[in-house]
């Protein structure tokens, strides 16, 4: 069975360096484009849904932009389920801690520490950095808003989550947070 692709036609969208800026449904302000549809899920969700059953690849075919921003996505759900497992607080203490997280300064494609530079193309301009950067960090941060739903219930972290924080996607721990 192959993993699970992004659904987004990566040629309908913009690119910075090879990363599509895909629509986000988002309260934050950032580059991303709104999606024609409110109903409709976007990048976020669909990382969400398919985080666990990719965490047992080790391989991913990347087919476009679009599924650089899902392995962006999916290691960083991957770095949010190591802080709450880490700490294994309640609810409004999972939301503050990866509220912080995603706040952290993160490498970009090109740094130095960024784990994927094989994969990705760095920027061609700083004005292009600067808007992945942004894009990057509002797609961050609405991970943050977005998973505690899915990973507490109630007050507690559901167990059906935090059993894949020890699973590595594609044998990688995350993507690159230097705080």
């Amino acid at each position: 069975m192959p993993a699970f692709h992004s659904q987004f036609d990566p040629s309908q969208f913009r690119a910075v360096g090879n990363v599509s800026l895909l629509p986000v449904k988002s309260k934050n302000r950032g580059p991303a484009p709104i999606p024609q549809s409110p109903t409709e899920d976007d990048i976020v969700d669909e990382a969400i849904y398919v985080f666990r059953p990719n965490c047992f690849f080790r391989n991913f075919e990347i087919q476009g932009g679009s599924d650089r921003v899902l392995i962006y996505l999916l290691l960083f759900i991957q770095e949010c389920l190591l802080k709450l497992a880490a700490k294994s607080p309640n609810l409004a203490e999972g939301q503050r801690v990866l509220q912080t997280h995603a706040m952290q300064n993160f490498s970009l494609p090109g740094d130095s520490n960024f784990p994927l530079n094989a994969l990705y193309e760095k920027p061609a301009t700083k004005q292009d950095a600067e808007t992945l950067k942004q894009y990057l960090q509002q797609l961050r941060m609405e991970v943050a808003l977005r998973l505690p739903a899915k990973v507490y219930e109630g007050d507690k972290l559901s167990k059906w989550w935090m059993c894949f924080s020890k699973r590595k996607f594609m044998g990688l721990a995350g993507v690159g947070t230097l705080a």
